[in-house]
């Protein structure tokens, strides 16, 4: 499979997912977290899903498009695994996370601190959706819909 058709993949089953999860989960009260804002086409499509919500968003630069940047005060820049622990214990209904690279020894410093890191924004039943897979205890993984290939995208709810 081409690098492009592999990318193309990876963001159908994103939306895929976040919708199902927006329109079909019980999602707990509070808010939602955007790790890795990216150019904010997932942070968008959130607020356009969950208008209700207050979505912020984190990541290392601000690199998103205007219309897809979140105000100020829902916008944290610096280190991800740093800036997060100011949050811990907000009580985020969602914790989404699509901050993997596809190289393994990146990932794995960021496997290093994103289940802890995404446990501790979590509400008690809240949800996470990640494009890395994260084995933590107290994140039980969800099935995906029958669409998304096993692997290509994981959903965890948030036990203990």
């Amino acid at each position: 499979m081409s690098r492009l058709d592999s990318f193309i993949r990876r963001l159908v089953a994103q939306r895929e997912i976040l919708d199902m999860i927006c329109r079909d989960m019980q999602l707990p009260d509070g808010v939602v977290i955007e790790l890795g804002l990216g150019n904010g086409r997932t942070y968008d499509h959130l607020r356009e899903r969950l208008p209700d919500r207050r979505i912020i968003a984190f990541d290392r630069v601000l690199g998103a498009h205007k219309a897809s940047t979140p105000d100020r005060e829902n916008l944290i820049l610096g280190e991800i695994d740093v800036t997060a622990r100011n949050f811990f214990g907000i009580g985020a209904g969602l914790v989404h996370a699509d901050i993997g690279s596809g190289y393994d020894d990146r990932d794995a410093v960021t496997l290093a601190w994103l289940p802890e890191v995404t446990l501790q924004l979590l509400a008690p039943a809240g949800i996470a959706a990640s494009g890395v897979r994260m084995d933590h205890p107290d994140l039980q993984p969800l099935p995906l819909p029958e669409s998304v290939a096993e692997g290509r995208y994981f959903i965890y709810r948030k036990v203990g």
